[in-house]
């Protein structure tokens, strides 16, 4: 054998048909070819293809893609440049006349990415014929599958989004006097806006089809807007008055009486006993019957108190919780003043129990409009809990390759007589028959 400069061979026009950067042919030309005795002749060009391959973002970052190289004579038909396989030998017959090698390419030399797996490398020769030539054109597709290594993205942007899928649930869970639910929603709102403007970047630009974790975060984005909403509606049901708004009684009888048992919910026991003043004693002094009652500051009620004469109750000190009721049994020689005077006293103390009555039935419905925005929270957190975990589950789980027990190639185990490069197996395997 003898190596001279492959610009003193022939060489055929062996081109890459979805070539993506212009050079349809190999330019680093100074290498040498090695001619054998028989004829056979090897050349080994270094080169670097670059080529398009359409890409499928559906199921990003748990996506494969089938990738494809088309390498063919340009000018010559299959009568002048008959394009094999090194291994043809071993090749599968077709029905419809092409050839196919399953392992089509020699791995030997692959560095292993950090980002893919390389699940096949096929070979298929096809020969086609054109309505306007009745020759044969013949050429040899390498079809690569590919399959993405998700580790990365699921750390640095699926962990991330789940978590901020999470804090859209605790916003239900958060009490709605603390004051910060609506800034909790707008601060995922606007997290989950970063993660689209990042996502931007990582995904090749595409409209033919939303990637996964975009659906995934447009399902989060809508909870999240949902949920926004939905707190503005729970705080104006917990901040409702009885001047503002009525309670129906189906709402006091399914949020306050019958749900919260259900949602693990037990309302703290209230004091039913309303303000009223009770029955006392009745005596006389110096001719006046005189009852005395006090207020009882844990329960809301008035209670009998001891009884004590005219003098003694002019005497007592006017921060003691007295509340005097005196009533007039019988006429007795008072002056119209001090009856007057009496009857006024009467008069404010119904008026402050009164109040009081009415100042406890308000604070009970405003406790009660409370209550039942923690009940609709509540249904709220389960619901939105079940839409969290099935959305999830359904997002991330669709992808097929989590089905597929395809195995990535091992180049170490992957060995195959004879071959160096794509380049060299159709080199070597081609026969020339040049017709002059």
């Amino acid at each position: 054998m003898i190596h001279i400069p492959s610009d003193d061979l022939w060489r055929p026009d062996i081109v890459l048909y979805n070539n993506a950067d212009g050079d349809f042919v190999i330019t680093m030309t100074a290498t040498k070819a090695t001619v054998y005795y028989d004829g056979r002749i090897s050349w080994e060009p270094p080169a670097i293809y670059k080529y398009s391959c359409e890409i499928d973002v559906e199921y990003f970052p748990f996506d494969e893609q089938n990738c494809r190289m088309k390498l063919g004579s340009w000018t010559y038909d299959g009568n002048e440049v008959d394009l094999l396989h090194f291994c043809h030998e071993q090749g599968i017959n077709n029905s419809d006349g092409d050839v196919t090698n399953l392992m089509g390419i020699d791995l030997k030399g692959y560095q292993q990415s950090v980002e893919w797996d390389i699940l096949a490398v096929t070979a298929v020769r096809k020969v086609k014929k054109y309505p306007c030539c009745p020759e044969p054109y013949p050429d040899i597709t390498f079809y690569i599958r590919l399959r993405r290594k998700p580790l990365f993205y699921t750390l640095n942007l699926i962990a991330p989004c789940v978590s901020i899928s999470m804090l859209t649930v605790l916003v239900f869970y958060l009490p709605s006097v603390s004051g910060e639910k609506i800034t909790l929603s707008i601060s995922v709102l606007l997290a989950l806006t970063v993660f689209f403007l990042l996502l931007s970047d990582i995904i090749p630009p595409t409209s033919l089809v939303m990637p996964l974790i975009g659906k995934y975060l447009m399902f989060t984005m809508l909870m999240v807007t949902a949920s926004l909403f939905l707190t503005i509606y729970v705080l104006n049901i917990n901040y409702r008055k009885p001047t503002t708004h009525v309670m129906s009684d189906w709402v006091r009888y399914y949020l306050l009486e019958r749900l919260p048992p259900y949602l693990c919910m037990r309302r703290p026991e209230i004091n039913k006993h309303p303000l009223e003043i009770g029955k006392v004693a009745v005596r006389t002094v110096n001719g006046m019957e005189v009852r005395e009652l006090t207020l009882d500051s844990r329960t809301g009620t008035l209670s009998r108190g001891e009884v004590h004469t005219y003098e003694n109750m002019q005497n007592r000190h006017p921060t003691e919780e007295l509340a005097p009721e005196c009533l007039l049994q019988k006429p007795v020689p008072f002056a119209n003043k001090e009856i007057k005077i009496v009857k006024d006293i009467v008069e404010n103390i119904k008026y402050i129990a009164n109040h009081m009555r009415e100042s406890n039935a308000d604070e009970q419905v405003i406790r009660d409009w409370a209550y039942v925005a923690m009940v609709v929270d509540r249904i709220l957190l389960y619901l939105f809990s079940l839409a969290v975990a099935i959305g999830t589950m359904s997002c991330f789980m669709a992808p097929p390759v989590h089905y597929d027990n395809a195995v990535a190639l091992d180049p170490a185990l992957f060995y195959l007589p004879g071959f160096i490069s794509i380049y060299l197996s159709i080199y070597l395997s081609i026969y020339l028959s040049i017709y002059l």
